[in-house]
């Protein structure tokens, strides 16, 4: 049930154009700033669940959020830092929100960033260079990237270059030398119109300034047409409708994320199941890795598949079933590396396409009606129909029939309720199996599988479980870890790569209170704004992981932008191992791995064992990818464990995609910063969005309002005189 924005009570304030021009007229320069008013309140509940196998080596911790007030509108989605300074995708806002956590117990934001669009993600290289990706306002046509100057007060816009259609999400080169935007190509709401899916690469200047025109080149995936230079591979899922009569597989496939590693680009292919390979220097496409799928008739590979086992007393129930398959279809992806080799690293969350009058999905349950086919009898699932084993599950609708077409002899779920390890070439190394789903039901039993916007049992069991998808990489002390955001349960888990085939459960936190279920209480609340406060995060969107340099706590950190409750938080990172030991300057999640020492893994050969999750329960055993590759070792807490390895991790989330409407400027309580649809600035920096604290204005405005009338004062006793 929909709700409309609920914004805490706020008193913004602005400097007026006559003290701007009484100030600059003294000689003083300005930076025009907005002072969000009650919106910094702290979002830390209470009694934060916390759940840490036996031997953890870190512990996560609250440290402080800034919010927004808005509830499910996705006000904090992508976050990117430079110094202390916040830039968080603000897509209710269609904005780039500017929060500045050099306090984190007190961020408090100092402006917004926007350009002709919807802002959907954001970077920032090392020098201050700042660029975020613009959605255009009919997100079929071509998109636009934003650059500004973080390393100054006013985020100074700098100009703008086109993208392609639907610009999700941006990134940058560990070396700075290229960003890149993941082009997602939806279609139209109707599907009357399909663009093209591809990754923008942009040559960009040493200096802090914006590139020109000629620095952008695409990467499509023309090459993989019909008669093209390259083929397909036969396990890239390509479907749904054709509304072109050209470039059926380049409009299909909808870029989503991208890391890089080396020379090469992987940017995640998320309904085709599948990543892209792109080599920067020639922006072209070299090459499509399908993921395969994972066997949830395995043991270690199980899943809760309804929320009414039994109905409305549904009870945790994490079953394997032979003959249901999950398509790992992973949004977010990271790199690291260990023992000089690099690694993959993904989210499997999964999604469905509904366009219109097209949908691929459909409840097991439903099969046989509505001119689905149905449950082949002799398949091993045609005993699991009923709502308590796999009735109530969402499938994919376009695989799993058998030969002639007539019925489903096997079935694909959405995602695979996992984060997994792969090669750079495609190559399943490990896969955390159903650890989320064991973990999370042993920390919140009562709340397991929960909903983002209400606080139930099960309530997405039939989906996608606790949906993994926000992700990072980062070195703590001389230990790579992954630290996975559950987008419907919340929460942040995190994991040891130290040995990149069997990685090891550490830790889970989520600063949640289950006790309040915004979507059922704020349409009585007196108070929406407090009652959202109390909630906590929800929705966990994008993970930026600072190392203890870059974080304001001086100890590691991540920054979470929670898209439910719009907040953007800052948590510890706290290593238990060696307090006083350092972190690596690679852990920055705005750094690509590069190679490192630590423990070895042997790409070529299977991973095979089990692992546990912190109970000791077994969670994997010689899990199957259906891939071609190795099999499968699950996630757990007491696998083999090597020693550290240096990495670090690629970009931020992907952003929303919502398709708001946006303006070429800003004004308001935030201050201006803007840009034409030229790309040019048209403040040129003379006044700066965002700048000191409101109050020092005001105190050098009444100090020369003082001065002026000593001098009228003055005048007049001199010519009484």
């Amino acid at each position: 049930m929909a709700h409309p924005p609920s914004p805490l009570p706020s008193a913004p304030h602005t400097i007026t154009a006559g003290l701007a021009a009484l100030l600059l007229s003294t000689g003083m320069s300005v930076g025009l700033t907005g002072v969000s008013g009650g919106a910094a309140q702290a979002a830390e509940v209470p009694d934060p669940i916390s759940h840490s196998a036996p031997d953890a080596a870190l512990e996560l911790d609250s440290l402080g959020s800034y919010e927004t007030g808005q509830f499910d509108e996705s006000a904090a989605e992508i976050t990117a830092v430079h110094g202390d300074t916040v830039y968080t995708v603000n897509a209710q806002a269609a904005t780039v929100d500017i929060i500045d956590f050099s306090d984190p117990a007190e961020p408090e934001k100092l402006g917004e960033i926007t350009g002709p669009g919807v802002a959907n993600s954001v970077a920032i290289r090392d020098d201050g260079l700042g660029v975020i990706a613009l959605e255009d306002e009919d997100k079929t046509k071509t998109g636009s990237l934003l650059f500004f100057d973080a390393s100054t007060p006013s985020a100074k816009v700098l100009g703008s270059v086109p993208a392609g259609s639907l610009p999700d999400m941006v990134t940058v080169t560990p070396d700075g030398a290229h960003a890149l935007v993941a082009n997602e190509g939806e279609p139209a709401e109707d599907f009357s119109t399909d663009p093209e899916g591809s990754v923008t690469v942009v040559d960009l200047p040493a200096e802090v300034a914006a590139p020109k025109e000629s620095d952008v080149h695409t990467a499509d995936f023309h090459a993989f047409e019909e008669g093209g230079a390259r083929t397909l591979p036969d396990d890239v899922r390509i479907f749904g409708p054709e509304p072109h009569d050209d470039h059926p597989i380049s409009r299909n496939l909808e870029p989503e994320y991208i890391t890089i590693a080396g020379d090469k680009a992987y940017a995640t292919l998320q309904e085709a199941n599948s990543i892209a390979v792109v080599d920067i220097a020639s922006a072209e496409v070299t090459d499509i890795l399908p993921l395969g799928y994972k066997d949830h008739g395995q043991a270690g590979n199980g899943l809760d598949a309804s929320d009414r086992d039994p109905k409305d007393a549904p009870e945790t129930n994490i079953e394997t079933y032979p003959g249901l398959r999950g398509a790992y279809m992973p949004d977010t992806i990271s790199t690291f590396s260990s023992g000089g080799t690099d690694y993959l690293v993904t989210a499997n969350e999964g999604d469905s396409r509904e366009w219109g009058d097209f949908v691929d999905a459909a409840r097991v349950k439903d099969l046989g009606d509505d001119g689905l086919a149905p449950v082949c009898a002799d398949s091993p699932l045609a005993d699991e129909l009923d709502d308590e084993d796999l009735g109530r599950l969402n499938i994919i609708t376009d695989m799993g029939l058998n030969e002639s077409g007539e019925c489903y002899d096997e079935l694909y779920a959405f995602g695979a309720r996992s984060f997994s390890v792969w090669t750079t070439d495609g190559k399943l190394i490990a896969d955390s199996g159903d650890t989320f789903e064991q973990m999370t039901a042993e920390a919140i039993p009562d709340f397991f599988n929960s909903n983002h916007s209400e606080s139930n049992s099960e309530g997405r069991s039939d989906d996608k479980g606790p949906e993994p998808e926000a992700l990072t990489v980062g070195e703590v002390g001389e230990t790579t870890y992954a630290f996975l955001g559950f987008e419907r349960v919340g929460g942040i888990a995190a994991f040891d790569l130290s040995n990149p085939s069997q990685p090891e459960f550490v830790t889970y936190f989520n600063n949640r209170d289950f006790s309040v279920s915004v979507e059922d209480e704020i349409e009585d609340a007196s108070d929406p704004g407090a009652l959202l406060s109390s909630a906590g995060d929800l929705g966990p969107e994008g993970l930026t992981f600072l190392n203890r340099d870059e974080s304001p706590s001086g100890e590691a950190a991540l920054v979470v932008g929670n898209e439910v409750s719009g907040t953007t938080s800052l948590y510890s990172v706290a290593d238990l191992k060696d307090d006083d030991s350092g972190d690596s300057e690679a852990g920055s999640d705005s750094q690509a791995a590069t190679g490192a020492d630590g423990a070895a893994a042997d790409s070529d050969s299977e991973a095979e064992g089990s692992g546990s999750a912190a109970d000791g329960t077994p969670v994997s055993a010689d899990a199957d990818a259906d891939s071609g590759g190795s099999g499968s070792t699950s996630a757990g807490s007491n696998g083999a464990s090597g020693s550290g390895a240096e990495a670090s991790a690629e970009g931020a989330d992907s952003g929303s995609t919502t398709s708001a409407g946006g303006s070429a400027s800003v004004e308001g309580p935030e201050g201006n910063a803007s840009v034409d649809d030229d790309g040019k600035d048209d403040n040129g920096g003379s006044l700066p969005k965002t700048g000191a604290d409101l109050g020092q204005y005001l105190l050098i405005g009444g100090i020369a309002f003082a001065l002026i009338a000593i001098g009228i004062i003055a005048f007049i006793v001199t010519k009484r005189r």
